[in-house]
């Protein structure tokens, strides 16, 4: 981002002027900064390290070094800070503090910060434009010890009563709402591994261009001079050559000292350190991302721990994907992925959102972009295609219940890949993207998992639920476990694949599919075969898929990236229905993943067997997953089954599981009659509310491709041509 240009690849002289009543002093670089001009500002708490770390970063770069309590405070107040404490108090002592820092000025140096310069808000917005604001994360506990070993016992603002610990945290929140980047501190790290984390996090910030995204059909995807950036990503969704797009050098690799910081966090604040490492923060910025993130997953959720992990039986363990404001885990990526979009918008034109749904992402997109305001959701609309006959009769009312403003659903007569091939068509046609574009002023775009944007957010829950086991004194962390998770469109299981890669210890994703069994069919053969396949109609339909999506992802995944192979398969796959992978490439899918089917008796079975053995009752979609984990895990690890929705949404089903007679028609009174037969999980009270306000009448279209597109431009036309 021309932090880094040619004046700058010269020594130069560095003059920090301190103030205004202190005499100019200056250093000499003998290198370059990487950020031009600019400062790197190390905040953290007291004992973080900031004054040893800062001296490291300034000799290993050549640069000129300040501590602000040595060569600020001092220099300014000609006495010690302690003294200066002492005489004031902690109150006058912040606000001296920072008219101090008011008056510093510097360019190029390392400068490490005091540990309460954040707290005086004028001064660290004038220290902000002078440079990179890095956070020095480091473990409380950490902290704690060294302030001991520095016979420290009392900080800034620390009052008689308060302990450390809680002053710490207090601390806390001032120093995330300055910070450009965060060095996550593992607990034990020395300051020369801090010191080398944020010689990286430095390197990253000014090498933007190394966090660029590819297809995976590209055909010159080392060479193009064209980068693509996570906010382009975000808002094209699908690649303009057919393929989906994936991180040009994959996701980053963390250590077990940092996922033992993380798994104290709250899963926001898990989110939050995750999405920031794989987000550049010159896309997203980390006060925008930390509101963002906190805003998706906050009282919106039904459960404060977002997505918990339950022992089932045995090994077995349920990370309940559901406590949403839809039940499903679609919402643990729905409700941040708009915000996201949002953000990302170029800002002269309108945006019309496509989705193709099997049942539960249609009222989570709904649910998630409902929650835009103001410009956002003036300029954004959202049109959901689901199988009219294909959802249950709750999704159904789910979708059917937004009708106001830039949102509705739309039935087809047909099944899921036929809504999927139709949007994925219509991407295709520059004919039908240029009329909506030129006339309008609206672009296409998509919330289905083959935006990156949707993908990206479940990495987090599958990395908490390990965390989770760790926490729980399940597992210590390094001991592998198994995920299980019920498979149509392979998002979810892509999504444990990349948290597998960025150093979980994921044994093997187990996929589980229902009666359809594409994707089972695909993992023990190693071919793909639509040819004369009927999609079935089942009692999981959400993933009623036979054309999955994120299978591209997986296979650029295991082929090391090998798109021209990834291009020429589903070619294939479009003309012929068919392919198969090679033998080398078989055998490398088989060591990350296995897969099963279950029929639809065995899913009800394994509902009526788990009710009744412990008094919980699984979704379908569940009960999928614990009939396949049951024949193909070997029980020498835990194994995560994957909840992916309440029980609530597919109350038939459930009452036919549990051999209960006399179900009431109307969906209202059958949520109504769970709750009274089943003691955990609890009823959904979102769903609740939302079934009992929706309406019961909605667009059905035929199954013609035409008639859809038509669909999209009336959708255009309603929510962007109003007459003012």
């Amino acid at each position: 981002m021309g932090l880094l240009t040619a004046r700058h690849l010269a020594l130069r002289a560095v003059r920090c002027y301190l103030s205004p009543f202190s005499k100019s002093r200056s250093w000499l670089s003998t290198k370059a900064s990487p950020l031009g001009d600019k400062n790197i500002l190390l905040m953290g708490p007291p004992g973080a390290g900031k004054t040893t770390v800062g001296r490291i970063v300034a000799h290993r770069l050549g640069l000129p070094v300040i501590d602000v309590d040595d060569n600020v405070l001092e220099t300014t107040w000609k006495m010690p800070v302690a003294a200066k404490l002492a005489a004031i108090g902690g109150e006058r002592f912040l606000e001296e503090e920072g008219q101090a820092l008011c008056n510093f000025s510097a360019s190029g140096c390392v400068v490490s910060l005091t540990g309460s310069n954040p707290l005086h808000a004028e001064a660290m917005q004038h220290v902000k434009q002078t440079g990179l604001v890095i956070y020095l994360d480091v473990d409380s506990e950490d902290i704690i010890q060294r302030l001991a070993r520095m016979k420290v016992n009392r900080i800034v603002g620390q009052e008689a009563g308060v302990s450390m610990k809680d002053i710490l945290h207090y601390r806390k929140q001032f120093y995330e709402k300055w910070l450009d980047v965060r060095v996550l501190c593992g607990r034990g790290n020395t300051v020369e591994d801090v010191a080398e984390k944020v010689l990286k996090a430095v390197e990253r910030y000014q090498n933007h261009a190394g966090e660029t995204y590819v297809s995976t059909r590209s055909d010159n995807a080392g060479s193009s001079s064209q980068k693509t950036y996570f906010s382009d990503v975000v808002v094209e969704g699908l690649a303009t050559d057919g393929g989906l797009y994936v991180p040009k050098n994959g996701f980053p690799k963390i250590d077990a000292r940092e996922w033992l910081r993380l798994a104290d966090m709250s899963y926001p604040e898990q989110a939050l350190v995750l999405l920031e490492k794989c987000i550049h923060p010159l896309d997203v910025s980390a006060l925008d991302l930390r509101q963002m993130i906190f805003k998706a997953y906050g009282s919106n959720f039904s459960s404060e721990a977002v997505a918990p992990v339950k022992h089932l039986i045995h090994n077995q363990y349920v990370l309940e994907l559901f406590h949403g404001p839809t039940a499903s885990f679609k919402d643990l990526a729905l409700q941040l992925m708009p915000q996201l979009f949002a953000y990302c918008l170029p800002q002269m034109c309108n945006y019309l959102i496509l989705v193709a749904t099997s049942g539960d992402t249609g009222s989570a997109v709904l649910s998630g972009f409902s929650r835009l305001s103001g410009t956002d959701r003036q300029r954004t609309g959202v049109l959901v295609f689901f199988p009219e006959e294909g959802v249950s009769e709750i999704q159904k009312l789910q979708m059917t219940n937004y009708k106001q403003g830039n949102a509705r659903a739309v039935s087809v007569l047909s099944d899921f890949d036929f809504c999927q091939r139709s949007i994925k068509r219509m991407f295709g046609e520059s004919g039908l993207v240029g009329h909506l574009a030129v006339e309008y002023g609206t672009v296409l775009s998509t919330a289905n998992s083959i935006n990156w944007a949707r993908l990206l957010p479940q990495v987090v829950y599958h990395s908490s639920a390990y965390l989770n086991l760790c926490r729980d004194g399940v597992i210590k962390f390094g001991e592998p476990v198994d995920v299980c998770i019920p498979t149509g469109n392979f998002g979810n299981a892509m999504s444990a694949v990349y948290a597998k890669q960025m150093g979980i210890p994921i044994r093997k994703v187990i996929c589980a599919s229902n009666h359809n069994r594409i994707i089972a069919d695909f993992i023990t053969t190693g071919e793909y075969d639509l040819r004369g396949r009927p999609l079935m109609l089942s009692h999981s339909p959400a993933i009623d898929i036979l054309k999955s999506s994120n299978l591209e992802r997986f296979i650029y995944h295991v082929s090391g990236g090998d798109s021209h192979l990834v291009k020429d398969l589903f070619t294939r796959l479009d003309r012929d229905q068919y392919f198969q992978v090679p033998e080398p490439l078989f055998g490398r899918i088989q060591q990350d993943v296995l897969a099963g089917w279950c029929s639809e008796d065995d899913c009800l079975a394994a509902i009526q067997s788990v009710h009744t053995r412990t008094g919980y009752v699984m979704d379908t979609h569940t009960a999928v997953a614990k009939v396949v984990a049951d024949r193909l895990q070997d029980g020498s690890c835990p194994v995560v089954l994957c909840s992916t929705a309440h029980y609530g949404k597919f109350a038939p089903a459930v009452f036919k599981a549990l051999q209960i007679q006399n179900i009431p028609e109307d969906p209202v009174e059958q949520l109504k009659k769970l709750r009274s037969t089943a003691s955990r999980p609890e009823m959904h009270k979102h769903m609740m509310t939302c079934v009992k306000e929706s309406g019961r009448r909605h667009t059905v279209c035929r199954a013609d491709y035409g008639v859809l597109v038509e669909e999209v431009e009336n959708m255009v036309q309603d929510s962007f041509l109003k007459v003012m």
